[in-house]
C-alpha cells in the first residue's frame, strides 16, 4: 500500500506597513496576495520595535517594511529594523483623494503603506542616520536655531533703545553692532525704582543673551568646519562650499548617499530638477520649487559665490546671456550643474547604510 505524504504549505511572503506616531506605531502585515493578516500596535521604544520585529517575523517571511516618517517619528524603527538586517522602504502618506476614498485610520494608513510597497509605488531607501551626517545634522539644527534667537535679541535690543529713556539713548545710539553689544552687556541697573534702571536692566540682559549666542553659534561652526572636513573633504575642496553649505548638502543626501541612484534624483532632491514651463510656441523650464529646500538654499549660496569669484561661471553666465536666457534661467542651469558635481563627490563617500531596496 502506497504512503502518500501531505507537502506542508511554504509560509506566506509578509509585507508589513507602518503608520507611525511619537508614541505609538500601529503596523498592518498583508500577504504576497494583497490579503491582511494581522494587525497590532507597539510603543515607540526599542522594547516595543522588538516586539513589532517578533509578531511580523511570526506570521511569515518577511520581504519588506513600508515605514511612514523615517525621517521623524518612525526613524528609530527604521534604525531598528536595518540594525536586525531588514528591508526598510520610506512610504509617503497617502493622497487626500486616497483617503477620501478610503477613510482615515491608523490601520488603514499602515494597510496603504505596505501595498505601495508592494505595489511598486514606494521605492525610496531611507537615510541610515547613523553615523557623521546625524551628527551634522543635530549641530546644523543647533545652530540654525542660535542664529535665529541672537537676531531676534539684538532687533528686540535696537528697539527697546528707540523708546529708552534719553540719557541712555543718547549713550548707545549710532555704535557698530558689536559695540552696542558689549556697552550694553556692561550697564549697571542699580535698583529698580524708574523706568531708566529697568530699561538698563533689560538692554543688559538682552546683550548678554546676544554674546551667549554669538559664542554658541561660533563653537557650533568650529565643529561644522571641523567634521565636514574629516568626512567630506572632496566636498569641502568644491569652489563656494563652506560648511554650512556642505553640512547642508551631506544632510539632504543621509549618511547613505548611495540610495540616490542617479545625479537626476539627487537634482529633484535638492529643487533643481528642471520643470517643463512651455506653452504654444514658447519652449522653456522654469525652477524647482519642490525638494529640500536647505539643500536648494546651499546649492543658490554656491552659485552666488561662482558668480563672483569664479571665472569660468561668470564665462558661462556672460554666454548665456548672450544667448537670450534670463538671470533666473542661468541661475536654474547652475544650480544644475552645481548638484551635478556635488553628487559625483558624495558617491564617493562610502557608508553602508540601510538595506538597499530592491
Amino acid at each position: 500500500m502506497a504512503i502518500t505524504t501531505m507537502a506542508h504549505p511554504a509560509p506566506p511572503r509578509v509585507t508589513v506597513g507602518v503608520d507611525t506616531h511619537k508614541d505609538l506605531h500601529v503596523a498592518a502585515a498583508v500577504d504576497q496576495l494583497g490579503r491582511r493578516l494581522a494587525t497590532t500596535t507597539a510603543q515607540a521604544t526599542s522594547a516595543g520595535y522588538a516586539r513589532l520585529l517578533a509578531w511580523a517575523c511570526a506570521l511569515g517571511e518577511v520581504t519588506a517594511w513600508g515605514v511612514e516618517g523615517t525621517g521623524s517619528y518612525g526613524a528609530g524603527l527604521a534604525r531598528f529594523l536595518a540594525a536586525h538586517h531588514q528591508r526598510v522602504v520610506e512610504v509617503n502618506r497617502p493622497d487626500r483623494a486616497a483617503r477620501r476614498r478610503r477613510g482615515k485610520s491608523d490601520a488603514v494608513d499602515a494597510d496603504a503603506a505596505a501595498r505601495a510597497v508592494q505595489a511598486g509605488q514606494a521605492t525610496g531607501v531611507p537615510k541610515a542616520q547613523d553615523g557623521t551626517v546625524e551628527m551634522l545634522r543635530a549641530l546644523r539644527t543647533a545652530r540654525q536655531t542660535a542664529v535665529k534667537a541672537r537676531t531676534q535679541a539684538i532687533n528686540a535690543l535696537k528697539g527697546l533703545l528707540v523708546t529708552a529713556p534719553a540719557e541712555l539713548r543718547e549713550q548707545l545710539a549710532g555704535l557698530p553692532t558689536a559695540r552696542l553689544v558689549r556697552a550694553a552687556a556692561a550697564l549697571e541697573p542699580g535698583t529698580l525704582a524708574t523706568p531708566t534702571a529697568a530699561a538698563r536692566l533689560a538692554l543688559r540682559g538682552l546683550a548678554r543673551r546676544y554674546q551667549y549666542l554669538d559664542a554658541e553659534i561660533t563653537l557650533l561652526t568650529e565643529q561644522l568646519d571641523a567634521l565636514t572636513a574629516r568626512h567630506a573633504p572632496a566636498l569641502r575642496g568644491l569652489h563656494g562650499v563652506g560648511p554650512d553649505c556642505a553640512a547642508a548638502l551631506l544632510v539632504a543626501a543621509g549618511d547613505n548617499p548611495r540610495r540616490l541612484h542617479s545625479e537626476a534624483a539627487f537634482a529633484a532632491l535638492c529643487g533643481t530638477s528642471p520643470v517643463e514651463a512651455s506653452s504654444g510656441k514658447t519652449r522653456r523650464h522654469r525652477l524647482n520649487r519642490g525638494g529640500d529646500r536647505q539643500a536648494n538654499a546651499a546649492l543658490h549660496r554656491i552659485v552666488v559665490v561662482r558668480l563672483r569669484w569664479h571665472q569660468p561661471t561668470r564665462d558661462y553666465a556672460a554666454r548665456r546671456t548672450t544667448q537670450g536666457k534670463t538671470n533666473k534661467e542661468i541661475l536654474r542651469c547652475l544650480k544644475r550643474y552645481v548638484a551635478r558635481e556635488v553628487f559625483a563627490v558624495l558617491r564617493q563617500i562610502d557608508h553602508p547604510g540601510l538595506a538597499t531596496a530592491a
